[in-house]
């Protein structure tokens, strides 16, 4: 007890000296030594957390009077519980409630997203539109409100869905433009992760993002910017009027490293001692940092060969239901085997969420190896961080990306400490400055006139030039249609402009662009060569794959996966390239033949319109509701069992998401469970896929 109270006076001084980080990490990790000897806190701890601002951690059991009132007084409705908040979160909430427009950069384990839900318990404001940078972040971000607000909200994912009185919108940006003419006002816009908005740190998806925060910024009434591990913000037209909170010095978890690159020096044998002996004993959750998919197979090739199998109920029907739906020699069901799961960006939605969900499961996996996925797409987090190789694909690891896969180490009330093993020398430390600047490509997509105040003088002559060129060739009418609408997605105005000059010039090349609504896939080869052969990079393959892939697709929903990827074995392409691949046609081809059916309506021939063959191709040739639910956690596979079954008939042409979902709760867990065809890995992903779209206040069964 003398110990405690000399800890307690040392973190006293510190806050007493003004140096309230260092402080702080002292008092979480007192913290936790006391939770791991389950020793209750002194009345003197409990006012150093109070002082600290850490109000969520005082314990109720040993507090005065005046303690039980701070964690009252900064407790807010989050929707469906009351939460005490931290004190630098009490004070962004205090800024949005009182109106103002603010972006934040804080760390990982701050807690930006839960101001999300206290605001619009507070507020309720009509319409809330949150921008994120995944599909898989868009599903987790979804299924924690959907349970929070869902009776008072229509929670909208999904493209083209119908609005209710009141929404709350949540979709990457490409999704967005979509929307942007039915909303009349958004009374929050949320963007999450904005640096991506910086070419520097997401070139490929910049100008899209840029685009959606001007589009969206026009009807937006107030926003909320969130990113970590931005020291500066540097001045842009596109958060002049907000405010900044630099909070990253207030941390809710402290993270130990232990430096261990040091010792293995460049010893790849040493290295992989190194990491056994830290996953191998499966006494804590870890999650590995590859750096590349080629780091990938390496970790997974030593895991399979030197950690035995594990006998577990979830990790072996997992294991055996990956062989049976997609390879039976399939590496990663060995590594389920052995309590091991892998998250990429290239997987099934479905398989994704499947593993975060058994990662934090106490009795699935013990370790995750991801790419810069896991820091993009999920919320996930644990009490080991082991940095593999400082890399992010071909390129060395930067300091804003290491501090954001760090960051993943500890979480509130379960890791007071996080561990950072580093088996690779980290990047070099620095203050990331935050640069979002235009495009020239995005100018295509702006006004002149309604977005004079975020242009250039030479911007806004480009955007002239740009509407004369197209209207030149589309007619006056057509673009003020293409403006108006957003009927085009691409961003790059270039581009485009090439494309319908080309058109212009050259007709005759784009005859035969209707055989691409032909039932016979053999017809599609020439067009879709001509198509591709538009963008030459970017397509993650030979041409030649993507059509393989494509024509592949079209018996997507009659034959069953094992035959698919059998079939397509003999173009070169395994599972992982077959999910890369299906997702780049499914995202990027659709998206481009979009915008050129659009043109080659206006400028070769009118009557041809394909649009139903790129609805095929958008959904991968599922029935469409089929292919939204997988967002949703709910496989092809078991979609199909439903169907034969006649729980539901997917072959409904007019069933949208929206409709299916009512079907799923009309018809309810139980009736589905009962389908004789589903195994048990089956009925497990569906009480996933329910409790997911279950309101808190609706009995759910637990997963």
């Amino acid at each position: 007890m003398m110990e405690l109270f000399a800890a307690c006076s040392e973190v006293n001084d510190l806050i007493e000296g003004g140096n309230d980080l260092a402080a702080r990490n002292m008092l979480i990790k007192l913290l936790d030594d006391l939770d791991r000897s389950k020793t209750p806190y002194p009345q003197v701890l409990n006012q150093l957390v109070r002082s600290a601002g850490l109000f969520p951690y005082l314990q109720l059991e040993n507090a005065s009077w005046d303690q039980k009132f701070v964690h009252e007084a900064f407790a807010v409705d989050v929707g469906n519980r009351t939460a005490t908040l931290h004190r630098e979160q009490a004070t962004v909430l205090s800024k949005l409630l009182g109106g103002k427009s603010i972006a934040v950069s804080a760390p990982t384990s701050f807690g930006k997203s839960f101001i999300i839900d206290a605001f619009i318990a507070a507020k309720r404001p009509d319409t809330v539109v949150i921008i994120v940078p995944t599909i898989a972040l868009m599903d987790e971000t979804r299924r924690r409100l959907y349970k929070k607000f869902a009776r008072d909200y229509g929670i909208i994912t999904a493209p083209d869905a119908p609005l209710e009185a009141r929404n709350i919108l949540i979709f990457p940006q490409e999704r967005a433009f979509g929307y942007i003419n039915k909303l009349k006002k958004i009374d929050l816009l949320v963007i999450d992760e904005f640096y991506k908005a910086s070419i520097v740190h997401d070139k490929e998806r910049a100008p899209s993002l840029i685009k959606a925060i001007v589009l969206l910024s026009r009807l937006a009434e107030q926003r909320y910017y969130l990113a970590p591990n931005i020291k500066k913000l540097e001045d842009n037209v596109f958060t002049r009027d907000m405010e900044f909170l630099e909070l990253l010095d207030f941390n809710t978890v402290f993270l130990e490293k232990h430096e261990i690159y040091k010792d293995i020096g460049g010893d790849a044998q040493r290295k992989s001692e190194a990491l056994l002996s830290i996953i191998a004993p499966r006494s804590q959750k870890s999650l590995v940092y590859a750096g590349t998919y080629t780091e990938i197979k390496k970790i997974t090739d030593l895991v399979v060969g030197r950690m035995n199998k594990v006998d577990r109920a979830h990790t072996n029907h997992f294991a055996r239901w990956l062989r049976e739906n997609y390879q039976q020699n399939w590496v990663l069901a060995d590594l389920v085997e052995r309590g091991v799961g892998v998250h990429n960006g290239r997987m099934h939605r479905c398989l994704s969420q499947l593993q975060v969900l058994l990662f934090e499961h106490e009795k699935g996996f013990d370790s995750i190896v991801s790419t810069s996925s896991i820091i993009e797409g999920v919320n996930t987090s644990a009490q080991n961080v082991i940095i593999w190789k400082s890399k992010l694909g071909q390129n060395n690891l930067k300091d804003f990306t290491y501090k954001n896969i760090i960051g993943r180490g500890g979480r509130m009330f379960k890791h007071f400490v996080g561990h950072i093993y580093l088996l690779d020398s980290p990047p070099k430390d620095e203050d990331t400055q935050l640069q979002i600047e235009f495009p020239d490509k995005v100018l295509g997509g702006l006004d002149e006139t309604q977005d004079r105040e975020s242009l250039t003088e030479r911007q806004i002559e480009r955007i002239i030039e740009y509407k004369r060129q197209m209207s030149d060739i589309v007619g006056a009418d057509n673009f003020a249609r293409i403006q108006r609408d957003n009927l085009l997605q691409d961003s790059d105005a270039d581009f485009l402009l090439q494309v319908a000059s080309d058109m212009k010039d050259n007709p005759d090349d784009w005859k035969g662009f209707g055989y691409l609504n032909s039932s016979k896939p053999s017809d599609w080869d020439r067009m879709l060569y001509k198509v591709i052969a538009l963008k030459p990079s970017g397509w993650d393959a030979p041409h030649g794959r993507v059509v393989a892939v494509v024509k592949a697709l079209a018996e997507n929903w009659t034959t069953n996966m094992p035959t698919m990827l059998w079939k397509l074995s003999g173009n070169g392409i395994d599972v992982e390239g077959f999910f890369q691949l299906e997702r780049t046609i499914t995202f990027k081809l659709s998206a481009l033949l979009s915008d050129i059916n659009e043109l080659h309506r206006m400028i070769v021939n009118s009557s041809v319109d394909i649009g139903g063959f790129i609805g095929k191709i958008s959904h991968a040739f599922l029935p469409p509701a089929v292919h939204s639910l997988e967002e949703y956690g709910l496989p092809r596979m078991i979609s199909r069992k439903l169907h034969q079954a006649r729980y539901i008939d997917f072959s409904q042409t007019e069933l949208d998401l929206r409709s299916a979902l009512n079907i799923f709760r009309r018809n309810g867990l139980e009736a589905a469970l009962r389908v004789e065809s589903l195994t048990a890995f089956d009925r497990y992903i569906l009480r996933f896929f329910f409790h997911g779209i279950t309101p808190d206040d609706v009995a759910s069964a637990p997963v």
